[in-house]
């Protein structure tokens, strides 16, 4: 068996993954690898933009305030406070790696063109139009390709950790590496390496409906769970209040930022009906949103709300937001002229892998960055765009504690064992996995979604354990496939959101359950650590 050794090693290729790469290749080896293309990310489908003071009428104090009440309690104060404070310089560092802002047009010329999101008390969000996320991805990539001590492995995928307590080393338990499937050739390598970083964003795919790329399957998660490294708050699951409904739109997003440009949410009578939920109407954070949005659809029984621009000066949409404009028309929506028909899809994972802002994890050797880790920062529910600022003020301070650390000397004398294959046969019955991700997902969509209740997820439970066991069953029985590693993630994931969501009896942000729908008067976290398969 191959066996591939750096001094880094980071699973992930979006803005977490890519910044820590830069950042570490002064100090040593860096080895990315990733299951797709560089560019498979939820970092590419990122429209908005980040979030950063940046203006005097602004301040710290106010954007800590927005992200504490967006987060519902549960935050933590100091994370909150040094992110939030360190977002301009980190801001430097991205345009220092060739990445441009939007700014305004004369006589503004020279201030950066700020948007403004739901939840946030001022116009704060750096965009580069609205394909933020895509933009910063490719310059950072670029970046990555012109480093020497960077090496990326595409069609990569991370199967589980190394720990030499796995190996039967003496002493601490710790990381050393991850067995990696060569999804080309079906081939299994081990990449070694002391330091091991888990960028690999989120878990949308999850569910049935999500606005996030087909790579987000929750693999950092489940990887790190079947570690023994614990996982927080995985009920909290953002829906994003606006995806494009449309029968040929896969997963389409219509940005937070639209409605921060004026866009006024209408039911099929073109009413407004925000203000009936929340005095910030169609600008309440995002979780208050979705249930309005999911509670408007059960009432009327429609199958979508709508999103209005049409009072916006002729023109307007097409300059502020060109990307969304051309896929709507794609699907015969014109933007400035008709209602936009939109629903809550699966956004973004506020829960993780229990990390501090240095990415630093209760199993040594191993490191969380980006969507993948729960800092703190978010809380019950994320407030928009901070998700990019997270990742790249995360990224800086976790690579500064690695670089901080001696380098581990001895870490290429360790025996890596064979990938042991078993009896493990071909599969001829690939139509098993399809049946089970499809019914994983529908569970999901169905009884653990915005609105949840006891009896939903008791059956969600019911439903997800079955199929724990057939599909661990599949798993030993056949070759492994980054199919088969997927469908083992997702149920991993579902299974620990379940989890979750049954210890939180309360309503807090993004956990809404009709069973107990006032707040505890007592804040505490949710942590899943048991290993499994």
């Amino acid at each position: 068996m191959k066996i591939i050794d750096s001094d880094y090693l980071i699973i992930g290729s979006g803005l977490a993954g890519l910044v820590s790469a830069l950042k570490l290749a002064d100090k040593g080896k860096v080895l990315i690898v990733t299951k797709l293309t560089m560019r498979d990310s939820n970092t590419a489908n990122a429209q908005g933009g980040i979030a950063c003071v940046i203006t005097p009428e602004d301040s710290f104090d106010k954007h800590i305030e927005d992200t504490l009440d967006a987060g519902a309690g549960l935050c933590d104060e100091s994370v909150v406070e040094k992110i939030i404070t360190s977002g301009p310089e980190r801001i430097k560092d991205l345009e220092d790696y060739g990445i441009r802002f939007a700014q305004r047009e004369d006589p503004f010329k020279g201030e950066y063109d700020l948007g403004k999101e739901g939840g946030h008390s001022k116009r704060r969000v750096l965009h580069s139009g609205d394909i933020t996320g895509m933009e910063m991805q490719d310059e950072l990539i670029s970046n990555v390709l012109n480093n020497p001590n960077i090496k990326v492995l595409e069609n990569s995928m991370a199967i589980d950790l190394i720990t030499t307590g796995w190996l039967g080393e003496a002493g601490e338990n710790r990381c050393v590496g991850a067995y990696i499937l060569d999804r080309m050739s079906g081939k299994i390598f081990a990449a070694r390496s002391p330091n091991v970083v888990i960028a690999s964003g989120g878990c949308g795919k999850v569910y049935l409906y999500t606005s996030n790329p087909d790579v987000a399957t929750g693999d950092g998660i489940a990887i790190a769970w079947r570690a023994g490294v614990p996982i927080r708050n995985m009920e909290f699951v953002q829906f994003h209040p606006t995806c494009l409904y449309h029968p040929d739109a896969k997963s389409f997003l219509i940005s937070e930022a639209v409605r921060g440009e004026g866009g006024l949410l209408v039911d099929g009578n073109g009413e407004r009906f925000m203000e009936r939920y929340d005095e910030r109407k169609e600008l309440s954070p995002r979780d208050i949103v979705a249930r309005a949005i999911d509670r408007e659809m059960k009432i009327t029984g429609a199958q979508s709300v709508f999103l209005d621009m049409t009072h916006k000066p002729n023109g307007f949409v097409l300059k502020r937001f060109p990307n969304i404009y051309a896929n709507c028309m794609k699907f015969g929506i014109d933007m400035e002229k008709d209602l936009i028909p939109v629903v809550p899809a699966a956004h973004y994972c506020c829960g993780g892998i229990k990390a501090d802002v240095d990415g630093t994890t209760e199993l040594p050797g191993l490191y969380a960055c980006g969507e993948v880790a729960s800092t703190g920062l978010h809380g019950a529910n994320r407030l928009a765009s901070n998700s990019l600022l997270e990742a790249v003020v995360c990224a800086h301070f976790m690579t500064e504690k690695i670089k901080s650390e001696p380098m581990a000397k001895d870490y290429k004398q360790l025996f890596i064992p064979d990938w042991e294959y078993g009896d493990a046969v071909t599969s001829d019955e690939k139509i098993v996995i399809e049946h089970n991700w499809n019914e994983v997902r529908t569970s999901m969509w169905d009884y653990v979604g915005i609105v949840r209740s006891n009896n939903r997820l008791e059956r969600a439970s019911r439903r997800v354990r079955n199929l724990e066991h057939e599909i661990r069953e599949y798993y030993l029985d056949y070759l492994v496939t980054a199919d088969t590693l997927e469908l083992r993630n997702i149920v991993a994931v579902a299974s620990i959101i379940i989890r979750s969501a049954m210890m939180r009896k309360e309503s807090r942000g993004l956990h809404y359950t009709l069973d107990y729908p006032d707040k505890y008067d007592i804040l505490c976290d949710t942590i899943i650590c048991d290993k499994e398969f």
